[in-house]
């Protein structure tokens, strides 16, 4: 296909690691396995229930020599990745499902083990949340290797090689073929399929390596030999680049390394605008492995902590003590800033598999967060227990999720209480004063912000589900995902009333949602009275810089504009041509 692609062509897919590189392609095809089912006389069975427990065994050897490379040559915490490879590896119930399949159908280990492990793949990949259909690529991975140990065949991952620098193109790259990559050898890569949350996007990252991910047919249109251009910033790759596109890029590079000077300037200084707004501005983070980006992009401590994640891809749920130590150590590694525990949000979008929550027809009106919460309280008096004993460290507060009335508040307040009264009788430490807020995600919660209030110690304003519940629109719903839009005009009335409510009764209030993680928007949230955002923290950098450079009441004019605005592209639009003014070296057109 070289020969097609003469003039300059352009392809597309999603950024998931920053950085521009250029040179010679490689594309990476991998045959499938063949796979053939083979009826077993009566006599082999025992032998082949044997050779797929050593495959196994072999899986398992090659995946720890993968995590202690890792280990070595990035960190701890990418080497963590292979945890989960271990246990899809061990998990007893697909083993138990190939063994059956072995016996009952006197079937061949591989076509068995093939069989049972596309079942699962096939139920993560309709999974609604992101991240566990991610996982799914992480079970092909693993599936792979088996299989490989099974047929004998050569491992597929090997880049071994790999002899000069060249940008890599495949249909799927797995964690495990990404953790072998030498950034000698591989400038970046691009691939067919994937997502922002894969390990191999992760990888990606920790490499410091640009990347795309999801470019459809890329791997079939380009041959090794190509010549291209990768923007990892963009998610676009330019095959047979003219001299004016790479001129353009030169340019950019330019302009990326000049704004990340000035981001970097600003990195470790205070939120605070031209005439002394300050804005406190902290990091949402899943777990403990999330800390060092908190303390390197200079946030404020954490304003919202998953810990949903910590009951995710695990047997049993994390116990007391698990949670106590993963929380201590959060709050001791961040002191003196704070850090936010948000209590268990699971149903909805969010799943954990020891939990066995029911199929639902509407889960996102359902069983999940608070009210799950309430209806488990031995599962809810464990969390609350861990996060009291963690606040003997002095920074800690907690909030609860998806709060639609008073009763839902004071039940949550009077298990606390109990667990208070326990620890108090064990004579365990803990924070008396630990303060307790409510997350303001229902409209309902809207419009009795007031009386919330009067019962807690801070709102935060979890944006993405109070847009989706305000204006019935499942963003992952592409038919009517267009109609979610953060600057819809009742979405700002309702936080305008939170933050007012807040106010009159002596609490702040803050924002988690993908919105407080904008810089386009920050301003308008600051004018609407927002006292704090709470983002991811690679973006802490560039909604910092944007508030330093806004005052107050330019921001409460922009409010009161949109407040006063019926159309939501109008309210986008001022908040553009405002973001663009106030920094337009952050909002620079891209190449």
């Amino acid at each position: 296909m070289s020969g097609q692609l003469k003039g300059e062509k352009v392809f597309r897919g999603i950024a998931v690691s920053a950085g521009v590189c250029r040179g010679k392609v490689i594309v990476l095809r991998h045959a499938r396995h063949a796979i053939a089912k083979r009826e077993l006389p009566e006599n082999e069975i025992d032998a082949e229930a044997k050779r797929f427990e050593q495959a196994l065994v072999r899986t398992r050897q090659q995946i720890l020599e993968v995590q202690r490379r890792v280990s070595e040559t990035m960190s701890s915490n990418e080497a963590d990745i292979f945890d989960a490879h271990l246990l899809m590896l061990e998990d007893r119930v697909l083993i138990e499902e190939v063994i059956k399949l072995i016996r009952e159908q006197k079937a061949n280990a591989d076509y068995a083990y093939h069989t049972a492990s596309d079942r699962y793949i096939a139920v993560l990949e309709a999974v609604e949340d992101e991240y566990l259909r991610e996982r799914a690529a992480d079970l092909r991975d693993l599936t792979g290797r088996v299989l490989d140990n099974l047929l004998g065949a050569k491992d597929q991952s090997d880049l071994k090689h790999l002899a000069e620098p060249c940008i890599l193109v495949a249909h799927d790259l797995s964690p495990s073929m990404t953790a072998q990559i030498d950034k000698k050898f591989v400038l970046g890569f691009v691939t067919d399929i994937g997502g922002k949350t894969s390990h191999t996007a992760i990888l990606a990252r920790s490499l410091d390596i640009p990347a795309i991910v999801g470019a459809k047919t890329i791997s079939e249109e380009l041959e090794t030999g190509d010549y291209a251009l990768l923007d990892g910033y963009n998610g676009t790759v330019i095959v047979n680049p003219t001299d004016q596109t790479l001129f353009e890029y030169g340019q950019l590079a330019k302009v990326k390394a000049s704004l990340d000077e000035k981001l970097r300037e600003v990195q470790h200084q205070p939120a605070v605008t031209l005439d002394g707004k300050v804005i406190h501005l902290s990091a949402n983070i899943e777990d403990q492995n999330d800390v060092p980006a908190v303390l390197a992009h200079g946030a404020e401590g954490v304003g919202l902590f998953r810990t949903e994640f910590l009951f995710i891809n695990r047997e049993q749920p994390p116990t007391e003590e698990e949670q106590f130590q993963v929380y201590r150590e959060v709050a001791a590694a961040l002191k003196p800033n704070g850090v936010i525990i948000r209590t268990l949000d699971i149903g909805g979008d969010k799943f954990a598999s020891n939990l066995q929550l029911a199929q639902e027809m509407n889960p996102f009106l359902g069983w999940r967060a608070i009210r799950f919460c309430l209806a488990q309280p031995e599962l809810f008096r464990a969390q609350l227990r861990a996060i009291l004993r963690a606040s003997a460290e002095g920074n800690i507060k907690m909030m609860y999720p998806m709060i639609s009335g008073l009763d839902e508040l004071n039940q949550a307040n009077a298990l606390l209480e109990k667990c208070k009264a326990e620890l108090r009788a064990e004579k365990i430490p803990f924070a008396e004063n630990l303060e307790v807020g409510a997350m303001i995600e229902i409209p309902s919660a809207v419009l009795i912000a007031d009386s919330l209030a009067k019962r807690v110690k801070f709102f935060s304003i979890g944006s993405n589900d109070l847009i989706q519940y305000t204006l019935a629109a499942d963003r992952t719903n592409e038919k009517v995902s267009h109609l979610y839009e953060p600057t819809h005009p009742a979405i700002l009335r309702l936080i305008k009333m939170t933050v007012d409510a807040a106010h009159a009764n002596g609490i702040w209030a803050g924002v988690c949602g993908e919105i407080g993680g904008d810089p386009v928007l920050a301003p308008l949230l600051v004018g609407l009275g927002v006292d704090e955002l709470s983002c991811a923290p690679a973006v802490i950098a560039q909604v910092k810089y944007v508030i330093r450079r806004i005052k107050l009441e330019e921001a409460q004019q922009l409010a009161a504009f949109a407040l006063a605005s019926e159309s939501p592209s109008q309210i986008l639009a001022r908040c553009v041509e405002f973001a663009r003014q106030t920094a337009p070296s952050l909002f620079e057109k891209q190449a």
